[in-house]
């Protein structure tokens, strides 16, 4: 007989039960063209009624087992099936990954009784793929370690059988291996029960010829009460997150210990109850995972997974969590009965037709975090005093997972909420450039980065953009963040060329990481040190965009023709390494021209190498758009496939120009006589721009700033009158590099009222130095425009 080719068959349905997706494996398997089933119910599928696959489903997870099919040609089809429900962090939908491997199954030889034994029984989760990636082999560990048989896993890959970046990525190193013939490691485990190093070794023939892959994993968080035959036991309790670590906790207890199981959390956990402590209102907790052995036709009871769960005061969980004591019963028991009668919340006993519950509170620390149910209704024999015990145990164990879990999304929340706190909230008014932005925080469980962008306006028009990022995860970082993003802006209002600005910005780091390395010497990251930065300042006047980096990745610019490039920014030292100069570069950017800054964190977010990511954000940003915020969900739509590991910040920035129409210029001799000159040019040229209301301010602005100029300043000068849309600013350049100070004059004093007279009557005044010389600026705003 002809051997049947193996290939895998793959499909996704959503909470709806409609097939959202169809491979050509699928097809293979039952005859259906993708177009004829997508969008349509699952259940049509089914050669049986579909009640019994929902309540399978139902609070779980994944789920494997037989399912009867119908081919397209009406044959029925007994399919072995493994689900995964998997829930997207960017948009929240949730839908099942629904995977089977059709064909004959690989079947290696079985070896000797020795090596047999030494492969089932050895203390680490061990399997064996052949060439294809195929799972053939897997023993009891690994089985235990993902809550799966081995027959549900043959003939599968491994990215099917625990989806996931670290199942894909060892996926890609298995082929390696196949290739090469030489082991490599990975520093990542490959599933929720394994942790790293997870090894890849080829296996050979006596001619050299690579026949197979065995990867070797280590066991995550074993319980050491385990034995060898404690099932899955061991796996509950090994995960960061609550939803997940309950869950571990009813699939390690179902159908070994009980028949139905599931665990309730308070929002809040309560401490040590005081005697007599007690309450008069039902207590709300929110079911966290639920899992039962199937039984009859009905929908599954109780309530689902995310949804509240009131116990009503005098029921046996609201008095465990009071309590704090585990309490066994037999459900003819007039507390129990007395409950089931009454509350709903006990349905399920009614619905299985339970007759032994245990009820155990979910205690870590001394506090309590909820409580626990274990039911009895296929086993005939009740929950003894050992079930309770290794019901504790397990309840235990799970519990402190779920107490560090809450810590970790605690400070996660904290740091999270401190980063928000420090980014900007909402762009500043300016004219010079349309602004998107985009911040993503990282999903690891290292927490939130210190990336961040700034939008700063400057003075005669003009912007700087920034966006750095800071080394490390967690509130230290967020609080550097913030440190560093203040004294950006800080010198920036003193407008120092950005260069120069960078430097400053080094010193302070170092003096940051000094300070941070006396207090706490083992302290990372201290002071932000390795810090990255970019700093581009754009003048709508000129088109000149002037930008220096630290470190950072080189910012894209789309110029209106289309054409697509990076900035040539001579890349400097990251921050933090003191002595390295920092070189300005600038560049004329056409008005129209789009500015894309990033974070690294945007181009290694992909699977794939760094030259496919460019291509993918060039391609990006080069397609028209109806506005930026379309442009900034684009790179991000093309470039993530899954939540980052890194903290990304994106901006992306599209120019205007100031034309002539809108900036008027003079150059005035240095002598006294040309002040009134001034005034005359400033006067003629705000009435043709239909400004006479403001001509009385302004010429009395300009009257002071050129005096100073020829008092006290050097030949050039030039005078500059900038309107934009509701400012109006005034400059005043000479070439001498004296910084001119307001003071107060006294009684008698005949001048030193010019500067005071200024800061009175604008909105902001200041000084910019040039390369050489400087320019005194006035800037005040235009009613009713």
């Amino acid at each position: 007989m002809e051997r049947q080719s193996t290939y895998t068959a793959t499909a996704t349905i959503d909470e709806q039960g409609i097939l959202t997706s169809w491979s050509e494996g699928a097809r293979r398997l039952l005859g259906y063209e993708s177009s004829a089933v997508v969008g349509r119910p699952a259940a049509a599928l089914l050669a049986a009624e579909g009640a019994a696959a929902r309540r399978a489903l139902a609070g779980r997870d994944r789920w494997n087992g037989t399912v009867p099919l119908r081919h397209r040609d009406g044959h029925r089809l007994e399919q072995g099936l493994l689900a995964h429900r998997r829930t997207s962090s960017d948009t929240g939908t949730t839908d099942w990954l629904l995977v089977s491997a059709v064909g004959d199954r690989p079947q290696p030889p079985r070896g000797e009784p020795l090596e047999e034994w030494t492969f089932i029984q050895s203390p680490f989760p061990l399997a064996i793929f052949d060439t294809e990636l195929r799972l053939m082999r897997a023993n009891r560990r690994l089985e235990r370690a993902l809550s799966l048989p081995e027959a549900a896993m043959r003939g599968l890959h491994l990215a099917h059988i625990a989806p996931g970046r670290a199942s894909d990525d060892a996926d890609r190193t298995m082929r390696e291996v196949v290739e090469s013939g030489e082991p490599r490691e990975l520093r990542t485990g490959v599933g929720p029960g394994l942790g790293p190093p997870t090894v890849l070794t080829p296996l050979k023939d006596g001619t050299g010829r690579v026949r197979a892959v065995c990867l070797a994993a280590q066991r995550r968080a074993a319980d050491p009460a385990a034995g060898p035959d404690d099932g899955d036991a061991g796996t509950a309790g090994t995960s960061p997150d609550l939803r997940h670590t309950a869950q571990e906790l009813a699939d390690a207890t179902v159908p070994r210990l009980a028949d139905f199981m599931a665990v309730d959390l308070l929002d809040a956990p309560r401490g040590r109850a005081e005697p007599g402590d007690s309450t008069a209102s039902p207590l709300v907790l929110r079911r966290a995972a639920v899992r039962a052995v199937p039984d009859g036709d009905g929908p599954a009871p109780g309530a689902r997974v995310g949804e509240a769960t009131a116990y009503e005061p005098g029921s046996p969980p609201a008095d465990c969590l009071i309590s704090g004591q585990s309490v066994l019963y037999a459900t003819s028991d007039p507390v129990v009965s007395g409950w089931a009668a009454v509350d709903p919340a006990a349905a399920w006993l009614h619905a299985y037709d339970a007759h032994s519950l245990m009820v155990v509170p979910v205690r870590a620390e001394g506090s309590t975090l909820g409580v626990a149910l274990f039911g009895r209704h296929r086993r005939r024999e009740p929950f003894g005093p050992e079930d309770l015990r290794l019901a504790e145990e397990l309840t235990a164990k799970a519990a402190t997972g779920m107490r560090t879990g809450r810590h970790a999304a605690r400070a996660r929340t904290t740091t999270m909420s401190l980063q928000r706190s420090l980014l900007p909230h909402t762009l500043p008014d300016q004219a010079a450039l349309e602004i998107a932005t985009r911040y993503l925080p990282a999903a690891t469980r290292a927490g939130v980065g210190g990336d961040w962008f700034d939008v700063i306006p400057l003075s005669g028009a003009r912007v700087a953009l920034v966006v750095g990022d800071v080394v490390g995860h967690g509130i230290r970082a967020s609080a550097t963040m913030g440190r560093l993003r203040t004294a950006v802006r800080t010198l920036a209002d003193v407008d120092l060329p950005a260069d120069e600005l960078l430097t400053h910005l080094d010193d302070l780091v170092l003096r940051l990481a000094a300070d941070e390395g006396s207090a706490d010497p083992a302290a990372e990251t201290a002071g932000g040190i390795g810090t990255t930065c970019l700093y581009a300042v754009y003048d709508p006047v000129s088109r000149h965009c002037t930008l220096a980096r630290a470190g950072h990745p080189p910012p894209a610019v789309v110029t209106p023709d289309g054409t697509v490039r990076f900035l040539d920014v001579p890349a400097g030292p990251p921050l933090g390494l003191g002595g390295l100069p920092f070189e300005a570069f600038e560049t004329e950017l056409p008005e129209g021209s789009l500015l894309a800054l990033y974070t690294d964190g945007l181009l290694e977010a992909r699977d794939h190498d760094i030259d496919e990511a460019l291509d993918k954000m060039f391609a990006a940003l080069v397609r028209p758009a109806p506005n930026l915020d379309s442009v900034c969900d684009r790179v991000l739509t093309e470039l993530l496939s899954h939540r980052p590991e890194d903290d990304i910040a994106l901006l992306v920035a599209r120019t205007r120009a100031l034309h002539a129409d809108r900036v008027a210029a003079w150059e005035l001799a240095s002598e006294f006589t040309v002040v009134a000159r001034a005034r005359k040019y400033t006067s003629d040229q705000l009435g043709a721009w239909g400004l006479e209301e403001a001509a009385f301010t302004t010429e009395l602005m300009v009257s002071e700033l050129v005096t100073n100029a020829i008092r006290y300043g050097r030949p050039p000068i030039q005078l500059r009158l900038i309107h934009q849309d509701s400012k109006l600013i005034c400059e005043v350049y000479d070439s001498s590099g004296t910084t001119p100070h307001m003071r107060r004059a006294r009684i008698f004093d005949e001048g030193g009222r010019g500067l005071l007279l200024v800061a009175q009557l604008a909105e902001r005044w200041g000084t910019r130095h040039d390369r050489v010389g400087k320019t005194v600026w006035a800037e005040q705003s235009l009613p009713g425009r």
